[in-house]
Order: structure tokens, then C-alpha cells, then sequence
């Protein structure tokens, strides 16, 4: 798969200024779902919005792979979808690239098929854990073979039982994939969360007539012998992008940024609780009304800015924004602790020791432990070079922290925020009137 055009290294001159409004890309989550679901319902559908960047092309070329009729034009996808029987067995793997959302969700999907197929992707993704998904789909019947628990992953589809599944780590991705192969299954299919993680798929199975509840914390999925319904779906802008710049914002006493029509998904907005915690002014213009996720314009505004103390309930709400966090934190008064946060360790870097390994290269003062991390502040950050570890949130999270710093930050491997926002580089242009 093709990178999108961004430099492999990209040099942050200190800021003076940010200041100003965006649009950032399409939520990344809602994409990949909206995307499989409707492939799999009876009908024509149109979603728009989708993001450009890598991950959401790897599910749709996999779906395309399995024979599903996915048209992409510059505005807008159609996919005409003809149900789970209309796949067909791939003539090679399928290409999940460097997205474990893809991989996670179509094994789920595939699990209940009459079809086989091998999913794969990039050595980064061949070391995610898989095991979290694949242990709960084979305790409903499914047939998956593994190098032990990671890709390549080799599926057989067959006829799935529903069962009940609490799952030791709180995870979107292991919740939805479970749902998914509910879907097929016989009986109702029950998923206990220790936390509560994102809700995109729930909301988007109950537009498309699924029968989904959430029971006594549990969420609780009965197959339909209806078909799921086609949708028309605009994608609000991805919070998780939008973090970087409501982040930066928060860095300096007069800094503002506003970012509009972003969704507002209250399972996915933690953060914005989290730097209203530590002194940030944060107005919320929204959440406006929609049928399947609330969206609005956030606007930040930098003020005194102060540590806080963050437990798993609050890492839960914020997974993917817990890396740009502790960037910002190395400008807070006193000491920001994070716990409850060993997840990030398995993401596409272990988030908590490259963040750990380039911000101490920049002069902060960082504490590891297996869980948590500990940032002390306000700390005098220095030029370096850092390395992004083929990670994308690392290597926005570390272009967020050079804009402090006292002299230009190289970031080797910049090249990979192509995966979820190509335009990175030049929003913060944008914002920050920078030469990058």
C-alpha cells in the first residue's frame, strides 16, 4: 500500500502563535465500521467523509478482496451491499496493513461465514495480540489458526454459538468483533466490559435494525433473520485527530484553536474533561443533533495549566489521546500520573516507552512503570531528534511537544501519520504559520 506524499522526517521550530479553525479527517472508527456493516446489509448505501489516510483504504480494499462492491469517488463511497453470503473466498490474503481495527473486525465478521480467507498485515500489526480476539470467536465455534496469537491469521468459517464474553481489558475493537460474529450466530450474544469503551458499532448496528442492548452494563446483540438495513451517513471529523490540536492549544496562555463539525460521541470525549481539569477553556458548540453520532465545533483556549491524576476509567475514555497528554503534561505545573494504561503498550508502538524514550530526548523528566507513566512539569524542553517508531500518534504527539521546545525537533518516521491524517504537517503549518 502506497504512502500518501509527507516527508520521512519533519523538522518543529518553536512556536509563538497557534491560532485558528479547521475541519479534521473523517472519524477513523465510524469509517471502518461503517464501511463493513454496510457490505453486509441488502442494499445501497453512501457514506461520506470517509478520511483519506491508509487504515480506512486497507478495509476497503479487503472488502473489495472478498468481493464486496465498494465505489470510492472523491466525495462520497457507495457500496452495494448484498449480505454475508455474497463474499467469496479471496484469491490471496487480505491486506490489513498496519490497521488492527480491519484485522480485528473482519476476523469477527468472517468467523461466521461459509468462506476461508488469511488475514495479514505489516510487521507492526503482525505483533499486535490477536489471542484477545481470537480466544472469545473460537468459544462460539470459530475455526482460526495463528502464529501463535498474532497474524498472519488463517479463518474458516462455520456456524457460531452465541455465548456470554467479559473481557479482561476493555477494548472497542475485541467488543466489536465479538458483536459481529453475534450477528451470525445462534442465540443472543452477551459482552461484559470492565469500562465502557466506544459505542460506534452498537449505534450503527441499531440504524441498520439490529436488535442491540446495553443490559444491566452488558451489551447484549439478537441475530435477525432480517437483513441489516443500508445507510446514508456523513462522517463526523475523528476526535482522536482533533486531539492534537485542542492539545496544543492547551499549551500556552492565548493559544486557540477551533475544530468544527468533529464528533461528539460521549464515549469518545474524556479528554476534553481532562484538559478542562488541568486549566484549559474549553467550549463544546453542540453536540448537534443526528440520527447515528452527535458532532459539533470544540474551541480550546490555553490558560494556567496544572498536572492532574488519571485512572483507568479516565485512560479508558481517552486511550488514543493519552500519548499527545503526555506531551502537554511536560508543561504543567506539578506532576501528571497516568494509571491503568498498560494497553498502550501493545498498540502500534508501545506508546508508553517511545513517548517516554523522545521526551526525555527533549529534556523531560519521564517515570515508567508496566501500567502508567508518571510526567513532571513544567519542564524546559530542548531541540532533539526523535524517532516515531512507525507510530502515527507518536509522531503527532512529538511534533505537538517541539512547538515548546527551545530549538527545532527532527522527527525521524513522520511519514507514517499517512495512516490516519496525510494532512498533519500542513494543518500545523496552518496554525502555527511555521516553515516546516
Amino acid at each position: 500500500m502506497l504512502r500518501a506524499n509527507v516527508d520521512a522526517a519533519q523538522t518543529i521550530a518553536p512556536a509563538t502563535r497557534l491560532t485558528g479553525q479547521l475541519r479534521v479527517p473523517g472519524d477513523k472508527s465510524i469509517s471502518h465500521r461503517a464501511l463493513i456493516l454496510t457490505a453486509l446489509a441488502q442494499g445501497k448505501s453512501v457514506i461520506k467523509g470517509l478520511p483519506a489516510g491508509e487504515d480506512v483504504r486497507a478495509t476497503v480494499a479487503c472488502l473489495r478482496g472478498l468481493g464486496a462492491r465498494v465505489r470510492r469517488g472523491p466525495d462520497a463511497a457507495e457500496i452495494d451491499g448484498a449480505g454475508l453470503e455474497s463474499f467469496a473466498t479471496p484469491h490471496g490474503i487480505l491486506d490489513c496493513a498496519n490497521s488492527g481495527t480491519t484485522m480485528r473486525l473482519l476476523l469477527g465478521v468472517l468467523a461466521g461465514s461459509s468462506l476461508s480467507a488469511t488475514l495479514d498485515g505489516d510487521a507492526s500489526l503482525r505483533h499486535r495480540p490477536m489471542a484477545r480476539v481470537i480466544d472469545p470467536l473460537q468459544s462460539m465455534g470459530a475455526r482460526i489458526a495463528s502464529h501463535a496469537g498474532r497474524a498472519p491469521l488463517a479463518v474458516t468459517g462455520t456456524k457460531l454459538q452465541g455465548r456470554r464474553h467479559t473481557l479482561p481489558v476493555p477494548s472497542a475493537q475485541v467488543k466489536s468483533a465479538i458483536l459481529l460474529a453475534g450477528l451470525f450466530a445462534n442465540g443472543p450474544t452477551t459482552v461484559v466490559e470492565p469500562i465502557a469503551t466506544r459505542d460506534h458499532t452498537e449505534r450503527l448496528l441499531r440504524a441498520m435494525g439490529t436488535d442491540v442492548a446495553l443490559v444491566d452494563g452488558s451489551v447484549v446483540i439478537r441475530p435477525s433473520h432480517q437483513p441489516l438495513r443500508p445507510l446514508e451517513l456523513s462522517i463526523p471529523g475523528d476526535f482522536s485527530s482533533a486531539a492534537f490540536w485542542m492539545a496544543a492549544a492547551a499549551l500556552r496562555p492565548g493559544w486557540s484553536v477551533v475544530v468544527r463539525d468533529v464528533g461528539l460521541n460521549p464515549t469518545r470525549t474524556g479528554f476534553l474533561r481532562v484538559l478542562a481539569s488541568m486549566g484549559a477553556e474549553v467550549t463544546v458548540d453542540g453536540p448537534m443533533d443526528a440520527e447515528i453520532e452527535p458532532r459539533g465545533t470544540v474551541t480550546v483556549t490555553g490558560g494556567a495549566f496544572r498536572a492532574m491524576v488519571l485512572g483507568g476509567s479516565d485512560v479508558g475514555s481517552a486511550i488514543d489521546e493519552i500519548p499527545v497528554l503526555l506531551a502537554i503534561a511536560t508543561q504543567a505545573e506539578g506532576v501528571t500520573t497516568i494509571d491503568g494504561a498498560g494497553e498502550l503498550r501493545v498498540k502500534e508502538s508501545d506508546r508508553i516507552a517511545t513517548m517516554a524514550e523522545g521526551l526525555r530526548r527533549m529534556g523531560a523528566v519521564v517515570d515508567e512503570r508496566p501500567d502508567g507513566v508518571s510526567i513532571h512539569g513544567p519542564a524546559r524542553l530542548r531541540g532533539a531528534t526523535v524517532e516515531s517508531h512507525g507510530d502515527h500518534r507518536i509522531a503527532m504527539a512529538l511534533a505537538v511537544a517541539g512547538l515548546t521546545a527551545s530549538s527545532p525537533t527532527r522527527i525521524e518516521g513522520a511519514n507514517c501519520v499517512a495512516v490516519s491524517y496525510p494532512n498533519f504537517f500542513a494543518d500545523l503549518r496552518q496554525l502555527s504559520g511555521l516553515k516546516l
